[in-house]
């Protein structure tokens, strides 16, 4: 069975922009690291996986989404670098050339989608692979969905299921929710509860089982509002729109194409390679 492959491209994009050279520029000066990239991580990706059908979901940056008007403080303080925000805004164009489907509204972050098409296949019975370096994205893990995650300096990506879940937070994947609020997440600005780290979240949560049942037992009771908004805002909502995910055969040639108008003469020699074996 071929799996469903979604990646968190703003993720990738991330990690290539701050990865490669900010010498390598289009055609017309404008930068290209991150394009490049992303295109290269695609190819890689198909090539490993073979999946049926390629998913690449994208935040809106500045849109704010139920998450920042729930919770003043979420993901504060960001600033990108204009040269990465221009590449953002090509990149979708990018992997529409490739035949892949994009994901991509206000509202809603790359995170969600991922969720959505992980619900998607699981309905179809089918199974799917989610790459992402964001270890959120551990709450989708389970026996018909194995996270891709990127490793330092290169590699190929590990692969996370329930087990390696398990294995390096201490908790099971539906707990991972649970887990940030009562932990907290600094990259996103969640602060969790008081005086809880990473091994009283998940001692608590082997405890109770839940954040709700701790709180139900009186736990954190002057905090628990605040907890329950955590757990919503590190809740990923599988209730996202998707564009149609039927099988798809990658279009070589058109990416191909527009490699070359934008000067990557790298990626579309590879990208032409494809197109003609």
């Amino acid at each position: 069975m071929k799996p469903l492959l979604a990646v968190d491209g703003d993720s990738f994009a991330h990690r290539s922009y701050h990865a490669l050279p900010k010498s390598i520029r289009r055609a017309d000066g404008g930068p290209a690291g991150l394009l490049t990239g992303v295109g290269n991580l695609l190819v890689r990706l198909w090539e490993e996986e073979r999946p049926r059908a390629v998913l690449v979901a994208w935040d809106s940056l500045f849109v704010p989404t139920y998450r920042h008007l729930a919770l003043e403080s979420y993901q504060g303080g960001r600033e990108f670098d204009a040269d990465l925000l221009e590449q953002l805004d090509l990149a979708p164009q990018l992997v529409e050339s490739l035949g892949f489907a994009v994901a991509k509204a206000a509202g809603y972050e790359a995170d969600d989608f991922l969720a959505a098409a992980v619900a998607f296949e699981d309905a179809r019975g089918g199974i799917a692979l989610v790459a992402s370096g964001d270890r959120d994205t551990f709450q989708l893990a389970s026996e018909q969905t194995t996270i891709l995650q990127p490793q330092k300096g290169g590699g190929p990506l590990t692969r996370i299921g329930p087990a390696e879940v398990r294995e390096r937070y201490g908790v099971d994947p539906e707990q991972v929710p649970d887990y940030i609020a009562l932990r907290g997440d600094p990259s996103d600005k969640i602060p969790g509860a008081r005086g809880v780290g990473a091994k009283t979240a998940a001692s608590l949560l082997a405890q109770y089982g839940s954040l709700e049942a701790a709180l139900t037992e009186g736990r954190f009771a002057a905090e628990a509002d605040a907890l329950r908004l955590y757990r919503h805002v590190a809740t990923m909502d599988r209730d996202a729109p998707l564009p149609a995910l039927e099988d798809q055969e990658p279009t070589w040639d058109r990416a191909a194409a527009l490699a070359e108008e934008w000067g990557l003469g790298r990626l579309a020699g590879r990208l032409e390679a494809l197109s003609s074996s």
